[in-house]
């Protein structure tokens, strides 16, 4: 029995060789990429075509082949490891041969489907827009989803009085919305700060060909070929500052990989944060509840852990280490060419697909089912020596200073030492009131 197009290799020799060649680490480039080879090759052969230098027929046969290759269908077809030559030729030259056996036995993996092209443009040019894709489409709506489920817990924590704590220990009175507005915003600032990567993430060198002068390759080639992938993809897509700095430099992708690092660590920041408000129930702060999702333990009953801020702050420190790597790769530029290609798209593309689901995961399994406790929030308002620092205003640091250390000495509240040192109750209500504290300037309520 004959076999299907997805049973037999529909590589060739030079796959076959790649194949052998690096037995690595068993992983393949990310499939978004050989997605977008195809996209790129099938927008290719139609330019070409256009342009009077590839026959019709075989531009139709060759885009065809290339849309299935985008649509996912044939991802079993690149085999080659992702540890490999480092300018993405192996993978460059498999798409050209899946494609090509797809096509006709009349095409030609480089002369018809390579046309106009280079390994040295053209998988870099996926790279790019394989991570401008999944930045668009993925990460950042899951970046807008974790802000807004923070913002909304904001509001609803508006009125929770709690001590703040700075150096781990009690400081001033704040509130629980103020708390979540702040991370709100540090998420916020993340989306702003990879947003702020695409222009130059979507500025890509195809037409360079070999080393960014545009050998073999039409002068209106790489133009059009682009202005049929924006209009695919509506993805901003554009020419590159300068052709030799895109060939040799993968500058783009270390800066966005960059701001993926700080997304990261805003990240851990709040998980962190959140697993520590949400410890005990009895012998930690206890000041708000985290969803119970399982069980915590295999021995004790009953025990539930902060099971989503704990994958959050695992997928952080991935993404460091993903920066780290592509931090020395992309120092890896030697004159026209960086051959770290591949390893940077493992990489910066894991960071992208990890953030994005970290994110919505801490949004919906976590984040949106945070109850705050309220007496206990409250309760510690109250306990804070640190809120005597509103009285400074009417006796002075010093004496205020020895109000403190009686307090904590004895066990007594503020309010009933400073009574005893003649402070009125007048002054100490309007002094020690908790919520004021929190918010001596109203117009810094969360209210919208």
């Amino acid at each position: 029995m004959a076999k299907t197009e997805t049973e037999r290799e529909l590589w060739g020799m030079e796959t076959r060789k790649a194949v052998d060649n690096f037995p690595v680490s068993g992983e393949p480039i990310p499939p978004s990429v050989a997605h977008w080879l195809g996209r790129i090759k099938a927008a290719a052969a139609r330019v070409n075509a256009e342009l009077g230098l590839l026959d019709d027929e075989k531009a139709r046969r060759i885009g065809e082949a290339g849309d299935r290759v985008a649509a996912g269908e044939l991802d079993d077809q690149f085999p080659i490891d992702v540890f490999q030559t480092g300018s993405g030729t192996s993978s460059n030259m498999n798409a050209n041969e899946v494609i090509a056996s797809l096509a006709g036995e009349d095409v030609h993996a480089n002369d018809d489907v390579n046309m106009g092209q280079s390994s040295n443009d053209v998988f870099p040019s996926a790279v790019h827009l394989a991570a401008l894709d999944q930045i668009t489409n993925d990460l950042l709506p899951a970046l807008h989803q974790l802000s807004e489920s923070m913002q909304a817990k904001a509001l609803e924590f508006d009125d929770v009085v709690k001590s703040g704590r700075t150096h781990l220990m009690d400081a001033v009175p704040v509130t629980l919305g103020q708390e979540f507005s702040g991370y709100a915003a540090q998420v916020s600032q993340g989306h702003a700060r990879v947003s702020s990567t695409l222009q130059r993430l979507g500025q890509i060198p195809l037409g360079g060909t070999a080393v960014g002068t545009g050998l073999n390759t039409h002068p209106e080639f790489a133009e059009r070929v682009r202005r049929y992938l924006t209009d695919e993809t509506s993805l901003p897509i554009s020419p590159p500052a300068d052709p030799f700095e895109a060939q040799a430099a993968r500058d783009s992708l270390v800066e966005t990989s960059g701001a993926l690092k700080t997304v990261a660590v805003s990240l851990t920041k709040i998980a962190n944060d959140l697993r520590l408000m949400g410890s005990g129930p009895r012998t930690g702060l206890a000041e708000i509840f985290l969803p119970e999702l399982q069980k915590g333990s295999s021995i004790m009953p009953g025990k539930v852990n902060p099971v989503i801020p704990e994958v959050v702050t695992q997928v952080a420190a991935q993404v460091i280490g993903n920066d780290a790597a592509i931090t020395a790769g992309g120092m890896q530029g030697h004159f026209e060419l960086n051959v770290f290609v591949p390893m940077l798209a493992r990489n910066l593309l894991d960071s992208i697909k990890l953030l994005a689901a970290a994110s919505r995961l801490l949004a919906a399994k976590c984040v949106d089912g945070i109850e705050a406790n309220r007496e206990t929030c409250e309760r510690y308002a109250e306990l804070t020596l640190s809120a005597a620092a509103a009285l400074n205003p009417y006796i002075g640091y010093d004496a205020v200073g020895e109000i403190v250390k009686e307090a904590a000495s004895t066990g007594r509240s503020l309010r009933e030492v400073a009574r005893e040192r003649g402070i009125a109750d007048d002054v100490l209500d309007q002094a020690l009131d908790y919520r004021a504290l929190a918010k001596p300037h109203p117009s810094e309520s969360n209210e919208t």
